[in-house]
């Protein structure tokens, strides 16, 4: 999993051989020169399978190009446009103006962001902004008392990072290319070479360039919607030292002092990422009571077992556990992540289960925080509430797997959950999640369309357009919400643009419950069809039968249709409470 040097990257690029599947187009605009930099990330696109088109900028024209309105960066379609400021430009600004102008600097070269910003978002509202932050040179005016004034080139450097960071808050169509954290993250002695910068004014070394690809693939994959959902681990020697089995509870090395400290620092990182939004399962060669007891009774076990969405504890090998958590869980494996400190079970898992990612960890367990941070594996594009609740969420589904196999019929299982839904039309409290399932959903996603918070705004703001959010909760918790349909009103029909179902809710008649309610208000709007459309991708096959299942006929290649007027109700178990439209 080391990242690519910029050889091996240009040798893939030269190949000419790209990845099938939807070409993502990336505008590059810099300070300095970017050319390597463009190189680097079409190389790292075919390593990463990613189909990249990227096209540079002028040198040093980011002002013009985002400025004029005739500018083909604003009046072509761009996937996403990366913006590269050079802390080298700063650096010379600093130098020409007067040492107490510092403030007035950060001033400006933030407002200078802040209208390229706001001009994209005019002209190419769907056009996604990468913006990189500014790398740190050594402060050699002041020293050390740089970090006490605001006059120092680190202390205005820094003020422009958080800027910006708080810039990014403003704009949902903008996202920090975290430069700075990107390199603090590698081993390399500078992310620069100032021979380079005079001759050829390349800000980057040849030796930093991949980890900028690597950056800016890892927020592309996050954008559209390839993101790690859970972690699977291991507990021997990867949750604390020793062998539970034989050392027993006393042995174990946990706690502050030697590798103890480790491991404990390790589950502290893991239950944070916990707390972000990412699923915990266990999956562990052992005797489960046993598996569980540091769990329950070390003291010094920072995760405990509410943590952990699904606990899979026995002595059938790891690849079978995993496909059963993938069943339970009811994600995709490309969504997953294993950790095991065995490099016999990680070949395992790669060799008979692809798709879930398993890092090569090292053999000495101080090294697995840092390794694994220098991975970046869990790049997101979003960050809600309901991230916050989906590892009780899933803990709830797997209970709810273990009650449906005590029945013998599915639908005596399904009224049993007496299940209750809510159908609201979008509301600017729901933007963050409705936005966030459009950008992460990829299997029960019938058009595969992703929408920005803004564009959540847009469709409650169209009086042609209808946004209706679907929540759904049982007798074992409340799923959060879980569905997303967007219409499109026609003279006599209704066209659903988008229709989007969590996983984690199939088989539970959601479909059919909300196409119930999709009847019933075309009818009240005066309208006699509904009409949807399926676009295939190569994540999306399991809805393929959609609308044959729920009774439209088939009007073109990917259109069907379904007449309301003769169109029976559909058969669910869920009380419906629908919120009226205005």
């Amino acid at each position: 999993m080391e990242t690519p040097s910029f050889q091996q990257l240009r040798k893939l690029l030269k190949k000419g051989t790209k990845p099938e599947g939807q070409i993502t187009r990336i505008a590059v605009l810099g300070e300095s020169s970017t050319q390597f930099i463009c190189q680097a990330i079409e190389g790292y696109g075919i390593n990463q399978n990613l189909n990249l088109e990227v096209i540079e900028g002028d040198y040093d024209q980011i002002d013009i190009s985002l400025i004029d309105p005739t500018s083909p960066f604003l009046t072509k379609k761009f996937d996403f446009i990366l913006i590269l400021p050079s802390v080298f430009k700063l650096r010379k600004a600093y130098w020409k103006n007067n040492i107490n102008d510092s403030d007035q600097l950060i001033t400006n070269t933030l407002d200078q962001f802040r209208s390229w910003v706001q001009s994209i978002k005019n002209h190419s509202p769907k056009t996604k902004i990468l913006l990189a932050n500014y790398l740190e040179l050594p402060e050699s005016i002041f020293g050390n008392y740089g970090n006490k004034t605001s006059k120092s080139l680190v202390y205005t450097t820094r003020k422009l990072n958080l800027e910006l960071a708080n810039l990014s808050q403003e704009f949902d169509n903008l996202f920090i290319l975290d430069l700075q954290n990107i390199y603090q993250g590698t081993t390399l002695p500078s992310f620069s070479d100032e021979r380079l910068y005079i001759s050829a004014s390349l800000a980057y070394n040849l030796e930093f360039i991949p980890f900028i690809a690597k950056g800016v693939c890892d927020i592309v994959h996050a954008l559209k919607g390839r993101v790690v959902k859970c972690l699977i681990l291991d507990l021997d020697n990867t949750l604390w030292g020793g062998i539970i089995g034989d050392d027993g509870l006393a042995q174990i090395e946990l706690g502050d002092l030697g590798l103890g400290k480790a491991f404990c620092e390790f589950q502290s990182w893991i239950k944070k990422l916990k707390e972000r939004g990412l699923i915990l399962a266990v999956c562990s060669k052992n005797t489960e009571s046993i598996a569980k007891t540091p769990f329950e009774d070390h003291p010094d076990m920072v995760l405990k077992l509410d943590d952990i969405a699904l606990f899979v504890a026995n002595w059938e090998n790891k690849a079978q556990n995993i496909k059963f958590i993938q069943q339970t869980l009811n994600i995709g494996f490309d969504s997953m992540v294993f950790i095991d400190d065995n490099p016999f079970e990680r070949d395992l898992v790669r060799s008979a289960v692809p798709g879930v990612l398993v890092p090569e960890m090292p053999e000495d367990p101080t090294l697995y925080l840092s390794y694994l941070e220098s991975l970046n594996l869990f790049e997101t594009g979003s960050f809600s509430k309901e991230d916050e609740q989906r590892n009780s969420k899933y803990k709830a589904e797997a209970a709810r797997s273990s009650v449906a196999q005590s029945f013998e019929s599915i639908d005596d299982y399904l009224v049993s959950l007496k299940m209750k839904m809510v159908i609201k039309p979008f509301n600017g409290l729901d933007k963050p999640r409705i936005a966030q399932l459009t950008q992460r959903s990829n299997q029960y996603n019938l058009r595969t369309i992703r929408y920005t918070e803004s564009d959540i705004q847009e469709i409650i703001e169209d009086d042609n357009r209808i946004g209706l959010s679907i929540s759904l909760e049982d007798k074992f918790g409340d799923y959060g919400l879980i569905s997303v349909l967007v219409l499109n009103l026609k003279p006599d029909s209704i066209f659903i643009d988008t229709w989007i179902m969590s996983c984690r809710v199939l088989k539970r008649g959601v479909e059919h419950a909300a196409l119930e309610h999709l009847i019933s208000l075309t009818q009240k709007i005066n309208k006699t069809k509904i009409i949807g459309e399926y676009l295939e991708t190569p994540k999306n096959h399991l809805v393929k039968d959609h609308y044959l299942n729920l009774g439209f006929e088939s009007s073109e290649d990917t259109t069907w249709t379904l007449d309301t007027t003769k169109s029976e109700l559909p058969k669910h178990f869920i009380s419906t409470i629908p919120t009226p439209i205005s």
